[in-house]
């Protein structure tokens, strides 16, 4: 039944108006021998002028599969929005269709998980999860189950994570060889990565020989974490105390937000303050001066996702498998030497 409540037509329709048998149309639908050039011609003209479009779905459900893969999102994270590009045409490329479903401040990841169930997808892609470990090893026993940019010890479940430590090195490595030593760090809580990023940096500081300087601030990986953190920093500049001459951020919202109270309080980027970045999303070089980052390459871990995924469903023997990607530092406008004391 259509949205209009006229009745769909059908392949019995179509076989009716082109004067052929119901098989013929059948035939000719999946492509395979057995029409002349002429009837296919025939048939396939008549379905388009009577609105017939072939059930692939309900054909594949048939079957015992719907080549579905389920993707689990944030809504708000700008970065899935960029595993999301990649992992169409790698789906499409191995004959998968993708379903969408997000996670909002409302809407739990596990409702948006069980929902991509419900409508029979085959394996379900997790894009940056928060959720509890034991979920994602309970779900890793249910289905066919991959992870991106978290991972979870002995969980049933394929990862693909960028190497988040190797990423935090390039950048302080940038920071401190342009001669920052204040260099602040805010945290991700508990966002994909986070913890590994605050590790990499408390190793870095110590590795430069700036351990009394290293100084970790709680956060997440919205703006407005970046925006409480900017408030915080302008008011301890009120109170006689100085600014962090550089600020790695957990992700490249936090830096946008952090940027916003900086500006409007009159701190130039990078004069007074250099401001890192993680992810390398999309927004991160639309800003007019382009924020320095550390970038995940999202098309390459959207690929190995749903490889990961394919293959799995082709033989459900296999081990978990992990795939570790290196991360890039992106230099643009908001790094630079820090001020002249």
């Amino acid at each position: 039944m259509e949205a209009s409540g006229k009745q769909r037509p059908t392949m019995a329709d179509v076989a009716e108006k082109a004067g052929v048998s119901r098989a013929l149309v059948s035939i000719v639908f999946r492509n395979q021998p057995g029409a002349s050039e002429e009837t296919r011609e025939r048939v396939l003209r008549v379905a388009d002028e009577i609105g017939y479009r072939p059930d692939s779905a309900a054909r594949l459900l048939a079957r015992g599969r719907s080549r579905t893969l389920g993707v689990m999102f944030t809504v708000q994270q700008t970065f899935h929005t960029n595993l999301i590009e990649g992992i169409y045409p790698e789906a499409e490329r191995l004959g998968y269709e993708v379903l969408l479903s997000g996670a909002t401040r409302g809407r739990s990841e596990e409702k948006a998980v069980e929902a991509l169930l419900s409508h029979r997808c085959e394996a379900v892609i997790l894009l940056g999860s928060f959720a509890e470990p034991a979920f994602l090893a309970q779900l890793g026993r249910r289905t066919v189950a991959v992870s991106v940019s978290r991972r979870v010890p002995h969980a049933h479940v394929d990862f693909v994570h960028s190497a988040e430590g190797k990423g935090v090195r390039q950048a302080m490595d940038h920071l401190v060889e342009l001669g920052h030593r204040r260099i602040l760090h805010i945290d991700g809580g508990r966002g994909p990565g986070s913890a590994e990023r605050r590790r990499a940096y408390r190793a870095a500081m110590r590795r430069h020989g700036l351990e009394e300087e290293a100084r970790v601030l709680p956060g997440d990986h919205t703006e407005e974490s970046g925006i409480e953190t900017g408030r915080l920093l302008l008011q301890e500049r009120d109170r006689g105390l100085p600014l962090p001459t550089a600020v790695l951020a957990g992700n490249d919202r936090c830096a946008m937000g952090l940027l916003m109270p900086l500006t409007r309080a009159g701190v130039e980027v990078p004069r007074d303050m250099s401001v890192v970045g993680y992810d390398d999303s999309h927004l991160s070089h639309l800003m007019p001066i382009g924020l320095t980052t550390v970038r995940q390459d999202a098309v390459l871990m959207a690929e190995h996702a749903v490889r990961f995924a394919v293959e799995r469903l082709e033989e459900p023997e296999l081990e978990p498998r992990e795939a570790v990607l290196d991360p890039k530092l992106v230099v643009r406008g908001t790094s630079g030497p820090p001020p002249a004391d």
